[in-house]
């Protein structure tokens, strides 16, 4: 998987790991972008309690904030494709974001373009 993050991002955490009941190893990786205001987390959907397997997609608004809010954008089941959705995430974050007045608007721009709309 590409460790590049898009112009206005970076990798704020990346890890590997095997689990203690697995010999898969699994990844998890978070992004922030830099404005400070959003972090994007690629990681297992088991680390979030979610029984689906696969790798979950969620976005924080303000992370470390008292008012900071999670939202679950997408479940794939590979890391790569839920790496995929979220540099399109940051594309799209990015051709939205104008500043922290805009953050909900672009926020929400971006995951409902990223989401499985089955």
């Amino acid at each position: 998987m590409d460790a590049d993050a898009e112009p206005e991002w970076s990798i704020e955490t990346q890890r590997t790991y095997t689990p203690a009941d697995s010999d898969r190893e699994r990844e998890y990786r978070t992004y922030r972008h830099e404005s400070g205001d959003l972090r994007l987390k690629v990681a297992p959907a088991a680390l979030d309690g979610d029984d689906h397997p696969g790798y979950a997609l969620t976005a924080t608004s303000y992370p470390g904030l008292e008012l900071s809010e999670t939202i679950h954008v997408r479940t794939v089941l590979t890391a790569d494709r839920c790496d995929q959705i979220a540099r399109q995430f940051m594309t799209l974050f990015a051709a939205r974001y104008d500043g922290p007045g805009s953050l909900e608007d672009a926020l929400e721009y971006a995951a409902d373009r990223t989401r499985d709309h089955r």
